[in-house]
């Protein structure tokens, strides 16, 4: 195959499978519909084909020559649990499930990643890894757990996300971290509820709630080191009072951000020290509890000079952007880069009306004009790090 038919690859059938899966939106591990489609393209591929690898995550493998060299490529699968507001004919045929996060567009390009390295020669192994619960920080793990770099033994692997807002195309990594690991806590205040129009009687724990939401919002200015990156941010509020009844209860429910396992213990720790210290001075009960969902996306120094390579073998420099600045969103495929080397780069999704809505929301689309650039990514790195 020549170059030019190289770069000219069917955007239609690209195209087509998109739509096909934005169509079909599945939620964590549920993914029947989503994964059967992948699966059967990649036989009518002719590329060898496991499923139900962590549940439902699929790996295609494909040999080439006579090397043992091998890379991982992996897209994840999972849609949101999101109403979809658009109107064009392939929204979401599921009501209150949709692909507002552009996991649809990522498995096409793996796809025609897939249809195009199969007519290409490379000596060592591609094995193109489509991954359950990704949103839910689940699916990279549970791929793990049932023997993905066992089964499947590659030298690397490799991780692709779009982002609204970059120009169409446009190719941004980083070495080092490039997302943030996500932790999620949960704050219950128990005080003593009654009557409203008695709180002299009470143990309010509205207002200690109040207290600690407002001393929270100081442990990233005053705990952390100016010089690193922390977001603290409470998304939940719940009690079990109503109009006239001060509440018994107050539940606080939120999402840290941060690079660093150092980084992510101190706010642990100062959550509750603040949360404790608040509690003890109003005479109110504290259940804490603190998890971490996601690890930081760190990528491999080596590895992101390939991806680098790669994106400038397809895109002019005005189109790459290294290094870019990490982002504070997470990935569990930064479970991944603990375990093998590896670099995680952004795509454009494009900028105002083409593509620049964000990520999870009701109006998000992944832009078809990029699928060939991410395609071509792919391709290109392959073909790199596996050259005859």
């Amino acid at each position: 195959m020549t170059n030019s038919e190289y770069n000219q690859p069917d955007i239609a059938t690209l195209t087509s499978w998109r739509r096909t899966l934005h169509r079909c939106p599945e939620l964590g591990f549920a993914l029947g519909e989503t994964a059967g489609f992948i699966e059967k393209q990649l036989r009518s591929m002719g590329i060898e084909t496991h499923g139900g690898i962590g549940q439902s995550g699929v790996v295609g493998v494909l040999r080439k020559g006579s090397s043992d060299k091998a890379i991982g490529l992996r897209a994840d699968m999972d849609a949101l649990k999101i109403h979809e507001r658009n109107a064009f004919e392939y929204r979401s045929k599921t009501d209150g499930h949709m692909h507002a996060c552009g996991h649809d567009g990522h498995c096409a390009m793996l796809l025609g990643a897939a249809d195009v390295l199969r007519k290409f020669d490379f000596d060592g192994t591609v094995y193109f890894i489509f991954q359950p619960n990704e949103e839910h920080g689940l699916g990279a793990e549970a791929m793990i757990a049932d023997g993905l770099f066992d089964r499947f033994p590659m030298d690397a692997v490799y991780a692709m996300h779009n982002i609204p807002g970059r120009p169409a195309g446009q190719i941004a990594l980083t070495p080092g971290p490039i997302m943030a690991g996500e932790d999620n806590f949960r704050v219950t205040i128990i005080g003593r509820g009654g009557h409203a129009s008695q709180p002299h009687q009470l143990i309010d724990p509205v207002i200690i709630s109040a207290e600690i939401i407002l001393a929270m919002q100081t442990i990233a200015s005053r705990s952390i080191d100016p010089a690193e990156q922390a977001v603290v941010s409470i998304t939940e509020i719940e009690t079990d009072g109503t109009v006239n009844v001060v509440p018994s209860r107050v539940t606080l429910k939120g999402d840290c951000r941060s690079f660093k396992p150092e980084v992510s213990h101190i706010i642990e720790r100062r959550l509750h020290e603040l949360a404790s210290g608040i509690c003890q001075a109003h005479g109110a009960e504290l259940q804490f509890s603190y998890a971490r969902v996601f690890h930081a996306t760190v990528n491999h120094s080596e590895e992101t000079e390939h991806a680098l390579a790669a994106a400038r073998t397809i895109n002019a420099e005005k189109l790459i952007e290294y290094p870019c600045q990490p982002m504070t969103a997470s990935d569990d495929f930064g479970q991944m880069l603990l375990l093998k080397k590896g670099a995680y780069v952004f795509i454009g999704n494009g900028t105002d009306s083409e593509g620049g809505c964000a990520l999870h929301n009701p109006h998000y689309d992944f832009n078809d004009d990029i699928l060939v650039t991410g395609m071509q990514f792919w391709t290109h790195l392959v073909q790199q790090q596996l050259s005859i």
